[in-house]
């Protein structure tokens, strides 16, 4: 059974039109790279949730998901239009084998992802970890308009950081 705790908007990023990034701090267990949650809000006594992975590195207190705003959707609507201050329920657990000790040992890592999908990627990144276990690591992030090219000054950093490994 879920055990959903009350996480409290820190901030809500517009990268475009469509796709936002949602930072929040809760009260949640340690999570590893690359694994998700869920995020949900009440509507009556139904609960809308959705699964949702995390960008961030485990260690940063501020908890922070990229999603699309899907128009006709249950709850990217909502989430969209949260702000600072105001509260969203997040389960507590975080769940997921997209993780750094689930990929096999080699030289290279490749990463593609596509729109939001470069999220648990980003986390990966933020890890020490990844950079010990691999010499050459590819991100390849697939998007339909040159906007939606999001975390820039993030990938920009880890090239600054890692100019050998990353490309």
């Amino acid at each position: 059974m879920s055990n959903w705790v009350e996480a409290t908007v820190k901030s809500v990023t517009w990268w475009s039109e469509t796709l936002f990034s949602l930072t929040v701090n809760a009260n949640v267990e340690p999570f590893k790279a690359g694994q998700f949650t869920k995020l949900s809000i009440m509507d009556g006594d139904k609960r809308i949730a959705r699964a949702y992975s995390y960008v961030n590195a485990p260690e940063n207190p501020d908890l922070e998901f990229y999603l699309i705003n899907v128009i006709d959707g249950l709850l990217s609507p909502c989430l969209a239009t949260l702000q600072p201050g105001e509260t969203v329920l997040i389960e507590q657990r975080a769940t997921g084998f997209f993780t750094l000790d689930e990929i096999p040992q080699s030289d290279q890592l490749w990463m593609l992802g596509t729109g939001t999908a470069i999220g648990p990627f980003l986390s990966i990144l933020q890890q020490p970890d990844v950079w010990k276990k691999y010499k050459s690591i590819n991100l390849v992030h697939g998007v339909r308009f040159n906007n939606d090219l999001s975390y820039q000054a993030l990938i920009n950093e880890l090239l600054r950081v890692y100019p050998a490994q990353l490309n």
